[in-house]
């Protein structure tokens, strides 16, 4: 996984100029693979999929901000799926600091879900 991750990079750098900003959508890619693999433990679909991503930043320092959101403030979740989203970002070897911002405006609702998470939930 690690080479071919970094033959995407070196592939990525031929098509840019600005090998900073290869660098962030690189690593930014990585990081949506990692929060790829957090789910709700409610909901059969990974919280990418499920639309609790708002906003996913990654500064020139490697440091990452992600806006997420849950289900509902109720969610039973609340207290560990920050927390979970942050130890899998952090778990990158390229990424230096992780703040992860819990957001409930707007609310989640399943419009949110990508087209893959509404086909495996058979909501298509």
């Amino acid at each position: 996984m690690f080479k071919l991750s970094r033959l995407n990079l070196a592939k990525m750098a031929e098509q840019h100029d600005d090998p900073q900003q290869v660098r962030r959508e690189w690593l930014k890619n990585e990081v949506i693979a990692a929060i790829s693999q957090v789910y709700d433990p409610e909901i059969p679909v990974n919280i990418y999929d499920l639309g609790l991503i708002y906003g996913l930043e990654v500064d020139d320092g490697n440091n990452v901000h992600v806006r997420m959101t849950l289900t509902s403030p109720a969610c039973p979740v609340a207290g560990s799926l920050p927390g979970n989203v942050e130890a899998v970002v952090r778990s990158i070897v390229q990424v230096n600091e992780v703040e992860v911002e819990l957001e409930w405006d707007p609310p989640w609702d399943p419009s949110l879900m990508s087209e893959a998470a509404r086909l495996q939930l058979d909501m298509l």
